[in-house]
């Protein structure tokens, strides 16, 4: 099928793929972080340099251990279109926490910058090679507070309410 591309198509497609990884880690959907890249794509994070198949093997353990979660807050998206390539620049703010619920290392916020290398192929756009820059992190060791009242609660498993609500909508709500 060919898709009838515009500037405004490619600028919202490039940040449909920004969104996308950000749900993908948070959810621990890892189908969807693999579905932002190309599959020859590069990583580059704190404590990480590597292929796309090593940085889901190395990102993967560390958010399934944390008992806890992760929001990664999308902000300022700017993109330069140069053809079938794009720079994409992604201001946001990653919320991490965990258990214990005193240790820095589980419990932080940073800000960060994701600039990306972005490359029309195969149809689509995605990653071709990301740099997650850090730009600050604060402790937020033993500030978590429970919810003040009963309501709705995340989970990074089929009990999420979006996994509910898209099985509902799409007609397969017995399905796990």
């Amino acid at each position: 099928m060919d898709v009838q591309r515009t500037e405004w198509s490619d600028r919202r497609q490039i940040h449909d793929v920004v969104l996308r990884y950000c749900r993908g880690i948070d959810r621990l959907d890892f189908a969807l972080v693999r579905s932002a890249y190309h599959p020859d794509a590069v990583d580059h994070h704190t404590g990480f340099d590597g292929t796309l198949d090593e940085y889901i093997a190395w990102v993967e353990p560390k958010l399934r251990a944390r008992r806890g979660g992760t929001m990664h807050i999308a902000a300022n998206h700017l993109v330069e279109l140069l053809g079938d390539t794009a720079v994409s620049e992604t201001y946001g703010t990653s919320v991490h926490w965990g258990e214990p619920a005193d240790d820095p290392r589980a419990n932080f916020t940073s800000g960060v910058r994701f600039v990306d290398h972005m490359a029309w192929r195969d149809g689509r756009w995605a990653i071709a090679e990301r740099w997650a820059v850090r730009e600050w992190t604060r402790s937020d060791a033993g500030r978590l507070m429970p919810k003040e009242a009963a309501g709705p609660s995340g989970s990074r498993d089929g009990d999420d309410p979006l996994v509910r609500l898209q099985r509902r909508l799409r007609g397969t709500e017995g399905d796990a």
